[in-house]
């Protein structure tokens, strides 16, 4: 029996487009250069870490946090690099096992971003226990930590606001703390970024909040921001949903397409191995 025809012809049609897409190197380098941006960013964010934790003793790390930023992001930087590793590698060796790999750590990834995001909005009002509990300790540790004084101070004047619900909070830290026994010069006073800002000030007066906490909310008004930070830090979340959105948005889409890449390149792949099989067995058969 004489077969017409070439056996290309004889080819199912999802091995005739595997084969004729199938490149040299350049292809590879190509397929593999998407990965080369995150494994940078993935570097900084380790160096940054190593640096801010050598820069700091270890007794000196943010307080409030139940981690220190320092070591997360040394771990997500070590994490994020390994991932991009293994996609890079696999796609350069057409390494399905690697390529996989990837593809599931993204999928759980993206999946643990999107319930963290439901579960803020059902219960939103937990969180704003959380965030509330959050910013009492930062109070509370306010002195022990420049790093963590400066955001403080740069919340406090972004969002016009001081201390958590009111300006009297400031009296759970012990140095401004309104206890008669407290010998603290700033005693009843509170942060110069709770001061409200004077026009062509040329020097910061560092004690403009000296003795505020003894004054009522109008009195107090005339010189300091009396509303807490959480309200306005509420207020500026839905005033910002769709700038939030997009960024979320943003992070969410890489994420899908190198899923998707990944598993394009892996059904790619498993086509080719199943051509090469198809070759084999043609080149055995004594009537090719």
């Amino acid at each position: 029996m004489v077969i017409s025809g070439s056996w290309e012809s004889h080819l199912p049609a999802s091995l005739k487009v595997t084969y004729s897409t199938q490149g040299p190197l350049v292809s590879k380098i190509s397929e593999s250069a998407s990965f080369l941006c995150p494994q940078v960013i993935s570097m900084v964010m380790v160096a940054v870490g190593v640096y801010a934790r050598l820069m700091k003793h270890a007794e000196a790390a943010l307080a409030c946090l139940a981690v220190d930023p320092a070591i997360l992001l040394i771990v997500v930087g070590v994490l994020m690099f390994l991932l991009t590793f293994c996609g890079c590698i696999g796609s350069l060796r057409e390494n399905i096992c690697l390529l996989q790999t990837f593809s599931l750590c993204l999928t759980i990834v993206f999946l643990l971003q999107l319930a963290a995001g439901i579960l803020g909005f059902v219960f939103s009002d937990k969180a704003r226990g959380k965030v509330s509990e959050i910013i009492n300790n930062a109070i509370v540790h306010y002195r022990d930590d420049l790093d963590l004084q400066n955001l403080i101070d740069f919340g406090q004047k972004k969002f016009s606001c001081c201390g958590g619900n009111s300006y009297k909070d400031w009296s759970q830290n012990m140095y401004f703390n309104c206890s008669e026994d407290n010998p603290s010069r700033e005693r009843c006073s509170v942060p110069y970024s709770c001061c409200l800002p004077t026009p062509n000030q040329a020097v910061i007066n560092t004690m403009c909040g000296q003795g505020m906490q003894a004054l009522d909310y109008l009195e107090a008004s005339k010189v300091i921001y009396t509303n807490g930070c959480i309200d306005k830090l509420v207020n500026w979340i839905h005033s910002n949903l769709f700038l939030l959105g997009g960024v979320a948005l943003g992070l969410a889409i890489p994420q899908l397409v190198g899923i998707l890449l990944s598993q394009i390149l892996v059904n790619q792949i498993k086509d080719q191995i199943k051509l090469q099989l198809y070759n084999q067995q043609h080149r055995a058969d004594p009537w090719y």
